[in-house]
């Protein structure tokens, strides 16, 4: 190497460490580098390749190309492959190489893209940091087909010096990002905590939650998936500035599998090629999520039997995962100790409600019960003296009225009593409603199949049914039998009350009376996620079935 070469290389090597550190956008950065490394180097066209792990490259920096590789807006840079980043994909670029006869310069004359300026060749180098890869680095001359060792060096040399720069750039840009990312979730969880009483459910909630992430992360698309039933389905998603609920279509088995690792694993996990296409599809099956080119998922940890969530987020680019991960697990912390919050706001709701609905059975059971009670005895007792003189007085008939009267309100009374305070449920479903049937007059038979507990609120909605269904059976049906039966399954709870009584209870809907109670029944199945179902014939009796959806995993 003479001396003067080696003083250039000097030269040339202390000129782009100056360079490097001018700047920290990497666009700008590598535009300037290339453009000086042209300079002192004597070479007149530059290029640089950004490779991801996954292979996907993107020309991130060019300098003076030739018109054939300008080709429609630099198609030629943008698409195809070529030698050196298969090479690089392989694992077999580790040094400054010749290439001969570029490929993209080779299409550039076959399909008559424009001029190319002789150039044919141009020399690769690797760009690393450590053992990292980071892409490539491609500069040529025209006519020139070879560079010599000394070039080839220099250029290696250039090139561990933008390697490294580059991976400052990225740890400066990782922290920055993490520190926005850290800002917004403070913002984030302040305007969940003030959103999460208003929502009155899980799919209100999960709706709340992707709308207030789409409105404070950059994220384009966000997603809460639910599992119920042992399937996983999008519950709510956020994407182009709106949200979408009730995606009823489950994730397959082969993604089911990935979400329960996810679950299993407590942590954030990237998603797959095949995981992203299919999520990202039922998030949004109107549009192309081509430009999604990443995605995480991490799980939500309901505290809740029955209960586990996913949080999915999409993003364009690789390149901010690592700082993304940490802050989706810190997302999906605040957003479950949300959920909890919201599910003990509720049981606090319910528990008043409770208290309220037993303070208001004492009080009639106090009251008015004990004044009916009072008024039957003073009718029985008028009616008696009535009865009793010579002549029947017209009045006895009447106060034999009013006796029957004030029994049957008394009745209906210990009824509504008996409603409002759910009382024998300790011994089960079914041995409450025929205590309650036997306390109507009616002789219910109950049968069973299946063994497992309920939840609360579901023996207790069960319970609300049938009550219900034994009032109308004694009010309406002329019978004084009735049937219970419970089946019980992983999955779901079916009550059926039935009678062989007048029937026509469909028909009776259209009276004020018997459409109260129906619709009743009815929004209380719907109100557990449940249905309700009537058939009703004309002097062949009636049957009511609540079925009704078991958490999964609940026993």
């Amino acid at each position: 190497m003479s001396e003067e070469f080696g003083m250039q290389e000097m030269v040339t090597l202390k000129t782009i460490a100056e360079t490097l550190n001018t700047s920290n956008d990497l666009s700008l950065m590598l535009d300037t580098v290339v453009g000086k490394l042209l300079e002192l180097t004597g070479l007149t066209a530059g290029w640089v390749f950004l490779i991801n792990e996954r292979g996907d490259y993107t020309c991130v920096s060019n300098y003076n190309l030739p018109p054939a590789l300008q080709h429609k807006d630099k198609e030629p840079m943008r698409t195809g492959t070529c030698w050196c980043v298969n090479r690089f994909k392989d694992g077999r670029l580790n040094h400054a190489v010749n290439i001969i006869n570029c490929k993209r310069l080779e299409n550039a004359v076959d399909f008559q893209w424009g001029d190319t300026q002789g150039i044919t060749h141009h020399a690769t180098v690797p760009l690393r940091s450590g053992d990292k890869m980071l892409g490539l680095l491609n500069v040529a001359a025209p006519a020139k087909a070879h560079f010599s060792d000394s070039e080839l060096a220099l250029l290696q040399s250039v090139a561990y010096q933008i390697g490294s720069a580059m991976e400052r750039m990225r740890l400066y840009r990782t922290e920055q990002r993490r520190a926005d990312l850290y800002v917004k979730l403070g913002e984030f969880s302040t305007a969940l905590g003030h959103a999460v009483n208003e929502c009155g459910n899980a799919e209100a909630f999960s709706e709340t939650v992707v709308e207030l992430l789409g409105q404070h992360y950059d994220w384009p698309l966000a997603a809460i998936i639910q599992q119920s039933s042992g399937a996983f389905t999008v519950q709510a998603t956020y994407a182009d500035g709106r949200v979408r609920t009730s995606l009823s279509k489950p994730l397959s088995s082969k993604v089911a599998d990935q979400m329960n690792r996810v679950i299993d694993s407590h942590r954030a996990a990237s998603l797959s090629a095949t995981e992203r296409t299919e999520i990202f599809t039922l998030c949004e099956p109107d549009k192309t999520m081509h430009s999604l080119t990443s995605g995480m998922a991490a799980p939500l940890p309901y505290h809740m039997p029955g209960e586990a969530g996913i949080l999915v987020i999409g993003m364009e680019s690789y390149d901010s995962a690592h700082s993304d991960r940490e802050v989706l697990e810190a997302l999906a912390e605040h957003i479950t100790a949300s959920w909890e919050s919201l599910k003990l706001a509720e049981n606090r709701r319910e528990l008043a409600r409770l208290e309220e609905r037993n303070r208001l059975a004492r009080d009639l059971h106090d009251s008015v019960n004990q004044i009916l009670f009072s008024l039957s005895l003073t009718a029985k007792g008028a009616e008696s003296m009535l009865s009793a003189s010579e002549q029947v007085h017209p009045a006895a008939d009447v106060m034999k009225d009013i006796r029957a009267l004030s029994q049957e309100a008394l009745k209906e009374m210990r009824a509504l009593i008996m409603q409002l305070r759910p009382a024998g449920l300790e011994a089960g479903l079914l041995h409450a409603l025929q205590e309650y049937g036997t306390s109507q007059g009616l002789q219910v038979m109950v049968d069973r199949t299946g063994m497992r507990s309920l939840p609360r609120n579901i023996e207790e909605g069960c319970w609300r049914i049938g009550q219900e269904a034994l009032n109308n059976i004694r009010k309406h049906a002329g019978v004084t039998s009735a049937n219970i039966s419970l089946k019980l399954s992983d999955h779901e709870v079916a009550l059926t009350v039935s009678d062989q009584g007048k029937g026509g209870a469909k028909r009776r809907k259209a009276s004020p009376g018997g459409s109260l109670g129906l619709s009743i029944m009815k929004e209380r199945a719907e109100s557990l996620g449940g249905h309700f179902e009537i058939v009703s014939f004309s002097r062949k009796g009636t049957t009511v079935t609540a079925v009704i959806p078991l958490p999964f995993g609940s026993v």
